[in-house]
């Protein structure tokens, strides 16, 4: 927004130079851009906010500029605009037989005009066009002119249509017909949609409503009769046609801001006065005024004690009611500590009370806010709690070679939806035939579908991560693809957060496995999921599990953490695999997390480097395949006591030599003693200790 000192100067007295006037607005809210020199005076260039359109007026600065500064006083002209620039044709219907408005879309509340005949539509005075000039605008004509200034003055933009050429003497505010063609006063030709919304007469569209008039009905110097229309439009409609069509215009930055429904006569009565001082010619009597849509007041109650502890500051019920009065808000009653408010028809931006103790605020003035230490405890920094255990989790699957994707929450169905389960934990639907063989029976009576869905891809809300990841792996068409999620889920028991990995083809690092070292199977997503828990420092641990009709029914375990069972995971189902086009060998886990919050967390725990050499011996163990290696793992701990410091498994062997339902195996075992070298005797008395514990489980020695 841009203007001069002399144009404030018209509408507040004051002895402040242009420097202080910027600084006291910029302290309101509306900072100075810079201040240049125009034609031998300062001209102020003032940045508006989104919503205060207010503000992009000279009149709605000056309306700050005397609320901020308390030795500012209104003019006259001032006095007059704040009274809507009352005019002595008030009561004259005469332009009525003249012309028609019509107004046939919503998205226009408030249509005015008046019509001015025996024009004189010559050059302006050189005082107009100086100031249209300083500010930026090319002189044109007096009519051109006058609604550039006016617009500048008051806020509201004007248009002068030539009445002769409007078809019908008539104005149709409508939505444009598709393919309707508009040539704007540019002189570029647009091709119109039935969202842009245009003034019209009786057969054409004449002009883009709130944007640009049509060049067609362009006043000129031939023009002797001038239909002046001022209106009130949405401003998201205006934005919209604007941004689309490619324009900036002055009069579209005012009203995508918003303009005040309340000022389209008073800007029209603005114009004719300073038209007859110019010209001497007078309008034809009255205004046609179509006002369908009249804005609600909006009220408010101000509670001053509030106020003056959000902000920090002192402030009195006197200078509250001061404060807003100068800012044109109305007083509607007034207690020992609270008023009642009601809002000017050109602030839209307040809507609450807070928005009333923000106006205090800034009047009073933010500098005077005291400086004092900030009191109380502080609190522990970064996430707590359950947002804590997430991102440990999210990190430590991170660590493990993933890849986190992240995807949308609505979606189709999907055969990797999770299943129903009934009441005594069986898949609803699933006969005991169809789960020993195996069958892939998803049920879907548990998704949540809303209401109103944009698309059928997206009219679920979804129950499982594991479809998007699936998703994932196939819009990239990888066969090496290690990703996963952690995200919300929705089931009608509620919304819960959950994590979910998927595996398939190699890794960058060769694994233990001798058949295939570097492709992706159960046990790797197991030894996954054990780096993940020591995250949390809870024990994990895995229970058998045939009844999840999305994992193949003989490779698939439950995964419980701590003592919560969290979820499943396992190699996907054959059929489904196909279905989906996901290679077979894909291992997936799904792992819900709201349990977890009611665990007791372990603490980390550290010790010392030894400096001395670790001692390796490896053994060769025959062992029955149905016992569990978790169950190894613990007898090997707690055998090996605090000189075991690491051991992993190297090898598993089935075939010749091996009895059948069996299998060799093939354990690593490092010790190391703090302070103290081990000799051959002590590292083969640690050994026999393990072995003599692995016996026990029924294991021999090779």
């Amino acid at each position: 927004m841009k203007l001069t000192y002399s144009m404030i100067r018209d509408y507040v007295e004051t002895n402040l130079d242009a420097e202080a006037i910027a600084n006291q607005l910029t302290m309101t809210g509306f900072e100075l851009e810079e201040i240049t020199d125009a034609e031998g005076e300062p001209m102020l260039d003032i940045n508006i906010m989104a919503n205060r359109g207010d503000g992009a007026s000279v009149l709605g600065l000056s309306r700050e500029l005397l609320a901020k500064e308390p030795t500012a006083k209104p003019t006259e002209l001032y006095s007059r605009a704040t009274n809507r620039f009352p005019a002595p044709d008030a009561g004259s219907r005469d332009i009525w037989a003249k012309a028609s408005v019509e107004i046939q879309t919503p998205t226009c509340s408030r249509f005015a005009c008046r019509i001015f005949e025996n024009l004189q539509n010559g050059p302006s005075p050189e005082w107009l066009q100086q100031r249209l000039r300083q500010i930026g605008q090319r002189p044109i004509s007096l009519l051109v002119d006058l609604t550039n200034y006016v617009m500048f003055e008051v806020g509201q933009p004007l248009h002068a249509y030539d009445l002769d050429l409007l078809q019908g003497e008539r104005i149709i505010v409508r939505q444009a017909q598709a393919g309707e063609k508009l040539k704007t006063l540019d002189g570029n030709i647009h091709e119109l949609q039935p969202h842009h919304m245009v003034i019209a007469d009786s057969e054409k569209a004449v002009g883009l409503a709130g944007v640009m008039g049509g060049e067609e009905t362009e006043v000129s110097s031939t023009t002797t009769r001038c239909l002046l229309e001022a209106a009130h439009f949405t401003n998201t409609s205006v934005r919209k046609t604007r941004t689309e069509l490619g324009f900036f215009t002055e009069a579209s930055y005012r009203f995508e801001r918003s303009v005040d429904p309340e000022g389209v006569v008073a800007a029209l009565n603005r114009f004719t006065e300073l038209y007859t001082e110019i010209t001497g010619e007078k309008p034809v009597g009255g205004v046609i005024d179509v006002y369908p849509t009249k804005p609600e007041p909006i009220q408010l109650t101000l509670f001053v004690r509030r106020a003056s502890e959000l902000l920090g500051m002192t402030i009195t019920v006197e200078q509250a009611e001061l404060y807003l009065s100068k800012l044109g808000f109305k007083i509607l009653g007034i207690s020992p500590d609270s008023l009642e408010v009601e809002a000017p028809t050109w602030r839209i931006d307040v809507v609450r009370e807070e928005d009333l103790v923000e106006e205090l605020g800034r009047v009073h003035g933010y500098e005077l806010i005291p400086e004092q230490l900030p009191i109380g405890s502080t609190p522990i920094g970064g996430p707590q709690g359950f947002d804590l255990l997430t991102d440990q989790l999210r990190e430590a699957t991170l660590r493990c070679g993933f890849n986190q994707v992240v995807s949308h929450s609505l979606r189709d169905l999907h055969l990797l939806d999770a299943p129903v389960l009934g009441g005594a934990g069986e898949i609803s639907g699933l006969s005991s035939a169809e789960l020993n063989a195996g069958t892939p029976v998803v049920q879907q009576p548990g998704r949540i579908r809303v209401r109103q869905p944009h698309s059928p891809d997206m009219a679920y809300l979804r129950n499982s991560i594991l479809p998007s990841l699936a998703d994932a792996q196939r819009r990239n068409n990888l066969e090496d693809i290690h990703i996963f999620e952690v995200g919300r889920v929705h089931t009608e028991s509620g919304e819960f957060t959950q994590i979910a990995l998927l595996s398939a083809g190699k890794f960058d690092q060769p694994g233990w496995r001798p058949t295939d070292p570097t492709t992706a199977d159960f046990f790797t997503l197991k030894g996954s999921l054990e780096s993940i828990a020591a995250a949390t420092y809870l024990p994990i641990s895995y229970k058998r599990s045939t009844t999840d009709p999305r994992f193949h029914p003989t490779r698939q375990a439950k995964v419980i953490l701590g003592q919560t069972e969290v979820g499943v995971m396992g190699q996907i189902h054959p059929v489904i695999a196909e279905e989906t086009n996901l290679p077979a060998t894909t291992v997936m886990a799904e792992l819900t997390l709201d349990g977890l919050k009611n665990e007791q967390f372990g603490t980390p725990t550290y010790h010392g480097i030894s400096r001395n050499p670790a001692s390796r011996r490896d053994i060769a163990i025959l062992i029955k395949k149905d016992i569990p290696f978790n169950e190894l793992d613990q007898a090997i701990l707690q055998a090996g006591g605090s000189d075991l410091e690491n051991h992993w498994l190297f090898d598993v062997y089935e075939g010749q030599g091996v009895p059948e339902g069996s299998q060799s195996l093939a354990i690593a075992l490092q010790f190391r003693r703090m302070n103290a070298n081990l000799n051959d005797e002590e590292s083969n008395a640690l050994r026999d200790k393990i072995v003599a514990a692995l016996t026990k489980l029924g294991a021999t020695l090779r």
